[in-house]
């Protein structure tokens, strides 16, 4: 056997020897690929279907779909079609169906760190700072202390800008709110009633006949176009903007702990993933369609007041009154609490 036969025979044995090394690396890999479990679940949305947060969320679980391989699939229901929202956060936990999208400030009176975890009154001014305290200053792993004393596991909120005000009244300064009555849920029924607001947690769907027969004189419901969107401007001729008992929103994407236990990391990766996706694209939608929907209330005939910095930093002090309170003896709530303000002091919001 001359060189050349020698080197070609070393040259294919080596080559054989590496494509079975590597086929050894593929192999488990696509094993494990098929391994993972096909998995149905059920979520309950918290807006009605046809509504543009509800768009979202079918954006949402397509997502978590692609990053499955098909194999994650979540069928999603309008709010209330499969419990009523007011029930919904029990109905999870007992595990009637696997996952919710909610609104942590319905659930404060019960868990007190839930009134920091949704909206903070008065606080943060730009939905970039909340999140960034979700995800930057360990607002996700606090917000899961409170959710797993329930037995529930938070995947990851869902931060967008402010919810206005929308009022039979003109709100020009803090005094026009005494005496009235209102519609807020959460820290922002507490705050609101430090300026003589007289409040009520009605469900959102509500909203529109209690303004419409004067139940109410004023009230907080959702983001301006999907105010617009559910007729606020045929039974409310005043809209205050920025919101200030609700500057900054978070929704929150919370499923049954045992439910989310039993899925592989890969699929919980991809809930993390999909949530943080949905909430950066319905933020920036909403900050496009905001100024179309006001321009769409003016149309109507709706007042439209933009209220000066100078007020909302003539409120913040009674709005951090009622954020001790609401916090009372909570441990969790006050941690919660110190951290937001620690990161607002950082932030320049507050001294």
């Amino acid at each position: 056997m001359n060189l050349t036969t020698i080197n070609k025979s070393w040259f294919f044995f080596k080559t054989i020897a590496a494509v079975s090394a590597m086929t050894a690396c593929v192999a488990p890999s696509v094993a494990i690929a098929e391994e993972l479990p096909s998995v149905n679940w059920r979520m309950q949305a918290l807006w009605d279907a046809g509504t543009t947060p509800y768009e979202y969320e079918e954006k949402f679980v397509e997502r978590v779909s692609e990053l499955t391989d098909g194999k994650f699939e979540i069928r999603l229901f309008a709010g209330g079609q499969l419990a009523p929202s007011a029930q919904a956060f029990e109905a999870v936990r007992a595990g009637a169906f696997q996952m919710m999208k909610t609104f942590d400030g319905y659930e404060a009176g019960s868990i007190p760190a839930f009134a920091f975890t949704s909206t903070v009154p008065f606080g943060f001014p730009e939905s970039d700072q909340y999140e960034a305290w979700f995800y930057e200053k360990g607002g996700i792993e606090l917000a899961r202390q409170a959710y797993a004393s329930a037995g529930l596991y938070y995947i990851a909120p869902t931060v967008y800008g402010q919810e206005p005000i929308h009022s039979k009244f003109p709100i020009e300064s803090l005094d026009d709110l005494d005496g009235k009555k209102g519609r807020f849920v959460g820290l922002a029924s507490t705050v609101m009633s430090e300026f003589g607001v007289s409040t009520t947690g009605l469900p959102t769907a509500e909203v529109y006949q209690a303004l419409e027969k004067g139940v109410i004189d004023l009230a907080d419901r959702g983001d301006l176009t999907a105010n617009f969107e559910a007729g606020l401007g045929e039974v409310a001729g005043y809209i205050a903007v920025p919101g200030f008992h609700q500057p900054t929103t978070a929704t929150s994407y919370v499923a049954n702990q045992a439910a989310y236990d039993s899925l592989p990391d890969s699929y919980k990766a991809a809930l993390e993933v999909a949530a943080r996706e949905i909430s950066s694209s319905l933020r920036q939608h909403i900050l496009a369609q905001d100024t179309v929907a006001l321009e769409e209330f003016e149309a109507q005939g709706v007042q439209i007041t933009h209220l000066s910095p100078d007020l909302i930093a003539e409120g913040r002090p009674t709005a951090m009154n009622a954020w001790r309170r609401a916090a009372g003896d909570d441990e969790l709530a006050n941690e919660i609490l110190n951290s937001q303000i620690e990161f607002m002091q950082e932030l320049g919001l507050i001294d």
